[in-house]
């Protein structure tokens, strides 16, 4: 605000200037005229015979001002004025119009002519400190519009300042509260195109933020959730190899190795998803459908076996040579797989279709769920002592993210269907 006033000053001091002197210049200009017609209005009333001796009658004129005429030899002979002509009034005899200022005093003389020779001269005068009382009166009228205008200036100024300073202020409010840790605080509009622009970019920054950080927190809640299920596959495989003749160990441990390499995988999908804004789009590896059911068949073959349930997997044909996000497909797979181990009854079945553009990958057992189909996927929903209850919220997550969709196709039998796009072969080294 005090650079606008100062702006605004220096603006008024810059145009008042040149006013004032412009002012001071046309009022002894239009003075000038002014006695400069008075002397021509006397001049035309001086008769022939003021050449010999003639008496003069002049007419009347503005008072404040002085009218004398003089005959060639210099000598007052009517009105008033100096005895003698001056310095400003003698140039007047050779025939032209003489101007000038002094002894406070603006003079203008004109000669009187008659038959073509100058018989005499008109001298018109006037004080300049009457001159200089209107030019002062005018000085201060432009000075009293100026503190006008300066005034104003500094009102528009002020209420400028405050419109633009509110918003400001209340922007820095909210990043304040932001840096406190309030992500719910939110910049709002402010009818100033700039500042709504940066409230704007601050509020997307927000979202962005907070989005990672609850992205961030799914993943530690969900972290042992999703990493449990292969070391518990790992440790069964373990287990039974220390259990069983030496002829079973090569196998044992060949399913361990199996799953140990499982693990690799899923916490590398893991951090990959902790560290990825979720969006709709395709991973950068996919292998063959066929492929990714048959290593969950590998998996998870050893965990029902021991309790004594079956594990079918089923290819429809034309589905298998199909290409899907095979780390999505695993994690959900491992999640749909364990949940039917631990809540299920009786037989598993996993089937993969072909849906055009998608392949269906249908879960199933022989039991029956008592939820719904939305609250299923709520936190919590399927809590067991072994398990975190957040495995299907996960696992919908992850195939959102992936363009996909994971639903709860029958409550009874209970059937989850799983759709990942389709995705294209990679293109062949040239």
């Amino acid at each position: 605000m005090r650079v606008a006033a100062m702006a605004v000053l220096v603006a008024l001091v810059l145009l008042a200037t040149p006013l004032a002197l412009g002012i001071q210049t046309s009022f002894f200009a239009d003075e000038r005229d002014e006695l400069e017609r008075v002397a021509l209005t006397a001049a035309i009333h001086v008769p022939p015979s003021f050449a010999v001796g003639g008496r003069v009658k002049l007419p009347a004129h503005e008072p404040g001002i002085d009218v004398g005429v003089y005959d060639l030899s210099g000598r007052l002979r009517d009105g008033s004025g100096p005895r003698t002509a001056d310095s400003i009034t003698r140039p007047a005899r050779g025939g032209v119009v003489a101007r000038g200022r002094g002894d406070d005093q603006i003079v203008v003389a004109v000669p009187v002519s008659a038959e073509e020779r100058v018989i005499g001269v008109v001298r018109a005068s006037t004080g300049t400190p009457q001159v200089w009382q209107r030019i002062v009166l005018a000085w201060l009228v432009l000075s009293g519009t100026a503190l006008v205008a300066l005034v104003t200036a500094i009102v528009v100024a002020r209420r400028q300042a405050r419109t633009l300073t509110a918003p400001l202020e209340a922007l820095s409010a909210k990043a304040g509260a932001v840096a406190d840790g309030d992500l719910t605080a939110r910049a709002e509009g402010s009818a100033i195109a700039e500042i709504d622009q940066v409230a704007r970019t601050q509020n997307a920054v927000v979202e962005h933020l907070a989005l990672r950080l609850d992205h961030q927190r799914h993943f530690t809640s969900n972290a042992s959730h999703q990493l449990r299920t292969p070391l518990a596959g790992l440790q069964l495989g373990l287990e039974a190899a220390a259990a069983g003749p030496d002829a079973e160990l090569r196998m044992a441990v060949t399913e361990a190795l199996e799953q140990v390499r499982h693990l690799q995988r899923t916490v590398d999908e893991v951090l990959r998803l902790a560290r990825a804004t979720p969006r709709p789009g395709v991973p950068a590896t996919a292998r063959l459908a066929a492929e990714v059911v048959e290593g969950a068949e590998r998996r998870w073959h050893g965990a029902f076996a021991a309790e004594g349930r079956r594990l079918d997997f089923g290819v429809e044909r034309g589905s298998g040579g199909l290409r899907i996000p095979d780390r999505t497909a695993e994690q959900i797979l491992d999640v749909l797989l364990d949940n039917a181990l631990r809540h299920g009854h009786g037989t598993v079945e996993v089937t993969v279709r072909e849906m055009g553009v998608a392949v269906a990958v249908d879960v199933s057992d022989e039991g029956s769920l008592t939820l719904d189909r939305r609250s299923v996927f709520e936190r919590g929903a399927t809590t067991s002592r072994a398990g975190s209850g957040i495995g299907l919220t996960l696992a919908r997550e992850m195939a959102e993210a992936a363009g996909g969709r994971l639903t709860l196709a029958r409550t009874a039998p209970t059937t989850f269907t799983l759709l990942l796009p389709v995705t294209e072969p990679p293109p062949p080294p040239e």
